[in-house]
């Protein structure tokens, strides 16, 4: 049987413009390799030829021939008689499933909508061996960068600046991931017992610190077209918090964007009760087709707000680095919350990112365009097979906040379980208790695997509907592990 082939104008398109640091040989060569480490080129496929895929790409033959030549030589590519080159894995690497498996006990052949991140981008390996490259001039030290690599905090910094929130390198912390910056920040920030103003549905990573603190919750919703503004600052107002945990930008899970009035609102009253603003940004470069400039950064309409960032979702979660930006009056107490924690970033990692920003502080245009086409896929098969559910699209974000017709989240959620479909139910972001009718479904997955995903998911509705459940209502949930993104 012949080996399946793959066109030219197919292969340009997933390999997008040659951008980036190095030559183009190499990235169009790392481009590939990603693709075929990740599924999307499945081994077996016969690359197009040489001279097709130049003239795809617009590239020259030298180009297209030096990045084939690296992947045979890493053991990507391998030539056959009569197949030319064939996609391939180097010996001993083991074929995986790329489904985002973050729980030890996926079973096999399961679908895991549970993380909503991506797979790392082309430009991965390059930006790796550049940061290799650049790290003796940091090796002659403790490698203990408590506030960050320099040059990364200037690079965070000119980014805050040119979203519109002037900031120095000095106001910038960097932290092994958002999720240990989020904690930082609510441990400089709360004494025990203090208040602190949430929204609900939020992403959930917060309530062990705040269980920790024996934080007191004053929640306010997030509906799944917005904020109630008015009642969000009457919340605000009456709590007496002394934080206020927010996420403007594409929130997670329902994927809003508050608008520049509404940050302004907001801002005003959190200054009359002299709260402090700690804003989850690590979604803000996900826009996806918003339409015009984005809002200014909450900080700049507030100034007493510690803004959370990360890489995890704009390059890949598995850098492990994020940020705090916020005024110099606060960073000696997060200084002094942090040491338990954190005691500084990977070097490596660190530079690794730097490297990365200096070609696209965010996402890449072809990121994007396969993060909506996967959300219009998934949108697509949602109201062909499950039609009694709702969701408002989102015009960014990585996930669908789809409403239930029932208040069976729980119920849906076991048995989509057992057809093979892993996500999160609505309980779990809940700031206080409730949300039972809601799912999270992230589209961070292939088009074919989302459809997939839909199938199985209108199989459990269906189970649930019938009352034909193994697990009924009332059932006692199974031990769940945290949710990680």
């Amino acid at each position: 049987m012949s080996a399946p082939a793959l066109s030219a104008v197919r292969a340009a398109d997933l390999i997008g413009p040659a951008r980036g640091e190095g030559p183009a040989y190499q990235v169009v060569a790392d481009a590939l390799r990603l693709l075929i480490a990740d599924g999307r080129i499945a081994v077996g496929t016969r690359l197009p030829s040489e001279r097709d895929l130049t003239a795809a790409l617009g590239l020259s033959r030298t180009t297209v021939s030096s990045a084939y030549a690296v992947l045979r030589e890493r053991g990507y590519l391998t030539s056959r008689r009569g197949s030319g080159s064939v996609a391939s894995l180097p010996a001993g690497v083991v074929r995986r499933d790329t489904g985002l498996h973050l729980s030890p006990h996926v079973p096999e052949g399961a679908i895991d909508l549970t993380c909503a991140a991506q797979r790392a981008p082309a430009g991965m390996t390059q930006a790796a061996e550049a940061a290799i490259a650049s790290s003796p001039d940091y090796l002659s030290g403790s490698g203990y960068h408590v506030e960050g690599v320099p040059e990364l905090r200037r690079a965070i910094a000119e980014h805050y600046t040119e979203r519109g929130l002037p900031t120095t390198a000095d106001e910038v912390l960097v932290t092994t991931g958002a999720v240990v910056g989020t904690a930082i920040a609510a441990r400089a920030l709360l004494s025990p017992g203090d208040t602190v103003v949430m929204e609900t549905p939020t992403y959930p990573n917060i309530f062990p610190t705040l269980r920790q603190l024996r934080a007191r919750i004053a929640a306010v919703p997030v509906e799944p077209d917005g904020w109630d503004v008015p009642t969000m600052t009457s919340t605000i107002r009456a709590a007496g918090a002394k934080a206020a945990f927010l996420l403007p930008d594409f929130h997670n899970p329902t994927g809003n964007l508050m608008s520049d009035e509404q940050r302004v609102e907001v801002a005003k009253a959190l200054r009359h009760s002299r709260t402090t603003a700690i804003v989850d940004e690590t979604v803000v470069e996900i826009a996806l087709d918003h339409e015009g400039p984005m809002p200014l950064p909450f900080g700049a309409h507030h100034r007493d707000t510690v803004s959370v960032g990360s890489a995890s979702k704009s390059h890949w979660g598995g850098l492990r680095i994020g940020w705090l930006r916020a005024p110099e009056h606060l960073h000696e107490r997060l200084h002094a919350a942090r040491v338990p924690l954190d005691i500084g970033a990977p070097v490596i990692d660190q530079l690794v990112l730097l490297h990365l920003m200096r070609a696209s502080p965010g996402i890449t245009q072809e990121r994007r365009s396969l993060l909506v086409e996967s959300r219009d896929a998934l949108i697509a098969a949602l109201r062909a097979r499950c039609p009694e559910l709702r969701f408002v699209v989102p015009r960014g974000g990585l996930s669908l906040w789809v409403e239930l017709p029932e208040p069976v989240a729980l119920e849906v959620t076991l048995a989509a379980e057992d057809e093979g479909l892993l996500f999160a139910d609505g309980p779990r972001f809940a700031a206080a208790g409730g949300l039972d009718r809601w799912i999270r479904l992230p589209y961070v997955l292939g088009p074919d695997e989302l459809t997939e995903a839909v199938e199985r998911l209108a199989r459990a509705l269906t189970t649930v509907a019938d009352g034909s459940s193994a697990r009924r209502r009332g059932t006692r949930r199974p031990p769940r592990g945290p949710l990680v993104a």
